[in-house]
């Protein structure tokens, strides 16, 4: 009997580990992780993250570019039908950030907690971190620039949808950047923890009500994320009634600084520094030392230098991601 229940133990146990040696089920009641295996489970994926090459970076960010042109569509499309109604034209809104986040495209504000939380441990260094945001926010901006000028040049949006879609860009543009910026913060501040919740759901559904719901906050807040601002303001030049540069200094630019200090807000303050010393302990072999070098971690170039969190994946050597475009 007792061989039974080791055998048993020894399952679930294994189980609950994934592959990458991230826990799969919480130490305590298995169904809910605790935050330092929250944490665990963030640097893990970050750890993937950063050696992903720059060509699978900048497509997947320019699907994310694509997905929320999806969300200006419709968001305009139903303010028009539904005269201005502030709840029911935003009800698929989440729309083109529940395509990313389940179907794993890049953005850039989703990409704050993960890096970010990797180069505060020291296990990656800050130009990696750099070229990771340059890419995937470049990406953003070109999808969503290439879906502005689709929505501009054809008959995609009615008349009174067109006319809505303007209209968000030049309210934006009217309000000043202090404001801007105040509301790209809590934005990044949402983003952020929904990435974070987001590592401790396990199961499809959960991760689709918690992402409708929390992006519906920003319409519902009148928030402002650079993504969608971005492509607003491209569809309001596109249109010819826009000045580039003045979009792009008085619009995207407080959004962009709104949001990245926002998310990191989230990451240093809240999810960072209330988790343990002991998620460190959790995933890495007793006396192995992992942590980069000051050295490494300020001038380490764009490569994600140093060992990787996870004991599993030690014999890997760690190169410049931009080296595996090369590979076939």
């Amino acid at each position: 009997m007792a061989d039974d229940n080791d055998r048993e133990t020894a399952v679930r146990d294994a189980v609950d580990v994934s592959r990458s040696g991230a826990p799969a089920g919480g130490s305590v009641i298995r169904d809910r992780f605790s935050a330092d295996e929250i944490f665990q489970r963030i640097i893990v994926a970050a750890d993937e993250e950063v050696t992903v090459g720059t060509r699978e970076l900048f497509f997947a960010g320019i699907a994310g570019g694509f997905a929320i042109t999806v969300t200006f569509m419709l968001y305009a499309s139903l303010y028009a039908k539904t005269g201005g109604d502030p709840i029911l034209s935003a009800l698929l809104y989440p729309l083109g950030f529940v395509f990313i986040i389940l179907g794993d495209y890049q953005l850039y504000t989703e990409n704050t907690l993960p890096p970010v939380a990797l180069v505060l441990e020291r296990l990656a260094s800050l130009p990696s971190l750099l070229r990771i945001w340059a890419v995937v926010l470049a990406s953003n901006i070109l999808g969503g620039m290439l879906g502005a000028l689709a929505l501009a040049t054809t008959n995609v949006l009615s008349a009174d949808a067109a006319g809505a879609a303007a209209g968000f860009a030049q309210k934006a543009i009217e309000t000043s950047q202090v404001t801007l910026f105040s509301k790209a913060v809590f934005a990044g501040l949402i983003v952020a923890g929904v990435v974070w919740v987001d590592y401790s759901l396990r199961d499809s559904i959960s991760r689709l009500v918690l992402i409708y719901i929390s992006f519906l906050a920003i319409p519902f807040g009148n928030l402002y994320h650079v993504v969608v601002s971005a492509t607003e303001m491209f569809y309001l030049v596109f249109i010819g009634e826009l000045a580039l540069s003045v979009g792009l200094w008085e619009f995207v630019l407080p959004v962009l600084v709104g949001n990245s200090v926002g998310g990191v807000v989230l990451v240093t303050v809240v999810n960072y520094f209330h988790t343990t010393e002991r998620r460190l302990e959790t995933a890495r072999e007793e006396g192995s030392k992992r942590q980069l070098t000051l050295r490494e971690w300020l001038w380490g170039g764009w490569s994600a230098s140093g060992r990787s969190y996870v004991p599993a994946t030690d014999e890997v050597p760690r190169n410049d991601p931009g080296s595996r475009d090369d590979k076939p």
